[in-house]
């Protein structure tokens, strides 16, 4: 079993209560996956096969927590306010009867296919241009130009301001401000870009 020294440190900085629970994991894991490989992901413990992840664990003040990547392939939900799917681990007791069964699915998992992933959803239409707007675009080459090279998001924030405006004075204003800014080429939200 090859280990990886900052699992080592990991685990003898965590809270005594903690360190059984990380231990044992360990241990099962090894037991169960032989080969599996040892890493530490965005600072914590994780096990993974092929490199892909196949179960992490956590220590925190009070509990400890153990993610299986795929657990809602496992039929595995997190618990409420709970970082992994076991809920909040406060001793080795805790570990499911069929903890060794969950290691080794997970690893088939793994080893299987990359996870699925979530269909992305269809970017936000922008809204209809303004009639006032576009007039005021079409004697403002410089700014209509500025605005058509924008990504469809910068777009969006142009059209949205200005259809958000409840009175005409209001959206007056704001046509007039959007088209001074877009001819020097601002965003709509060009102030805060360097904070």
């Amino acid at each position: 079993m090859s280990r990886e020294p900052k699992i080592d440190a990991y685990i003898a900085r965590a809270q005594p209560f903690a360190r059984p629970i990380l231990d044992k994991v360990r241990e099962r894991v090894h037991a169960v996956v032989p080969d599996i490989e040892e890493a530490m992901k965005w600072s914590h413990p994780a096990y993974c096969k092929g490199g892909r992840i196949v179960i992490g664990t956590a220590a925190f003040k009070e509990h400890a927590a153990v993610n299986f990547w795929r657990g809602q392939e496992l039929g595995l939900a997190r618990e409420e306010g709970a970082m992994g799917q076991l809920g909040r681990l406060r001793s080795r007791d805790d570990l499911p009867s069929n903890f060794d069964d969950l290691i080794a699915k997970a690893a088939a998992l793994a080893e299987s296919a990359p996870a699925p992933r979530k269909p992305r959803h269809a970017s936000k239409p922008a809204p209809e241009m303004h009639p006032d707007f576009a007039a005021a675009l079409s004697k403002a080459p410089k700014a209509k130009a500025a605005l058509d090279g924008f990504p469809p998001s910068a777009q969006r924030e142009y059209l949205e301001w200005i259809s958000e405006a409840k009175q005409d004075a209001t959206r007056h204003k704001r046509i007039a401000t959007a088209v001074e800014w877009l001819s020097e080429g601002k965003r709509r939200n060009w102030k805060y870009e360097n904070c």
